[in-house]
């Protein structure tokens, strides 16, 4: 089977993310840039369902600047056999992003596509559900484990009563949690061998696709300051400041 992975370049998470100072949005000027957390899981599970010989290929996708070229080698380094980039600009909205994923699926046709659950710069966590309802996949979302069988998907997925066991018709759609596995480094020789890999890259007129925004950024603020924090002698000092002065209680 064919595995589509999606990636997104996203403010490395190390870094203190900084605002504008006319609040247009973060200040990315020379700032560490890196594959989204969550995508790196989802690219080491479908390197690892290749490597367990239950798919034949592996194809790195990514909708963004070019730019993101840099994500998608470092996606082929750790494994991926092909890599697809679709120029479009950076702050696309989900639906957008989705439509464009879906038109790359229909050109691939993919039996599994493997999301991140998340990007950890927006935290929208709607993309891969929107894919899936676009193109009409069956989908499993914040999956921890994935097990192939009898031509279906069996995925664990978490929920905030426990786990769910849930079997996938194909193709599918399923998005990749924080305990799914732990990412690999890549290795130099492969980081070598990454230069030569195929990257394909596409604008969405070439797939079809109309972008349209229908969300538009107002305005950005970094969070107030944390207050610091007091001491207190007594249970009764801090029922009445919590009541008093917190107003919680």
């Amino acid at each position: 089977m064919k595995v589509l992975v999606a990636i997104k370049r996203v403010v490395d998470y190390n870094v203190n993310v900084r605002v504008k100072a006319d609040n247009t949005g973060v200040d990315l000027a020379n700032v560490k840039m890196s594959m989204n957390p969550f995508c790196e899981i989802a690219v080491e599970e479908a390197i690892r369902l290749k490597e367990r010989g239950i798919a034949s290929e592996v194809v790195a996708v990514t909708v963004g600047s070019t730019a993101a070229q840099e994500q998608l080698r470092s996606a082929l380094a750790l494994g991926a056999d092909r890599a697809i980039l679709v120029e479009a600009p950076e702050n696309l909205s989900s639906l957008n992003v989705a439509k464009i994923l879906k038109a790359v699926a229909d050109k691939e046709q993919p039996q599994v596509i493997i999301l991140g659950k998340q990007a950890i710069d927006t935290d929208n966590n709607q993309t891969g559900q929107m894919l899936a309802a676009l193109a009409g996949y069956s989908q499993g979302t914040f999956v921890s484990k994935v097990e192939v069988a009898d031509g279906k998907l069996n995925v664990t997925r978490e929920i905030d009563g426990g786990v769910q066991n849930l079997a996938l018709s194909l193709p599918a759609i399923i998005t990749s949690d924080l305990r799914l596995n732990e990412p690999r480094y890549a290795s130099l020789p492969n980081i070598m061998k990454a230069k030569k890999k195929p990257l394909e890259t596409l604008t969405p007129a070439d797939l079809g696709v109309t972008v349209t925004e229908t969300v538009k950024t107002l305005k950005v603020e970094a969070p107030e300051p944390r207050k610091a924090g007091v001491k207190v002698s007594s249970v009764a000092e801090l029922v009445d400041k919590l009541k008093n002065e917190a107003k919680v209680i």
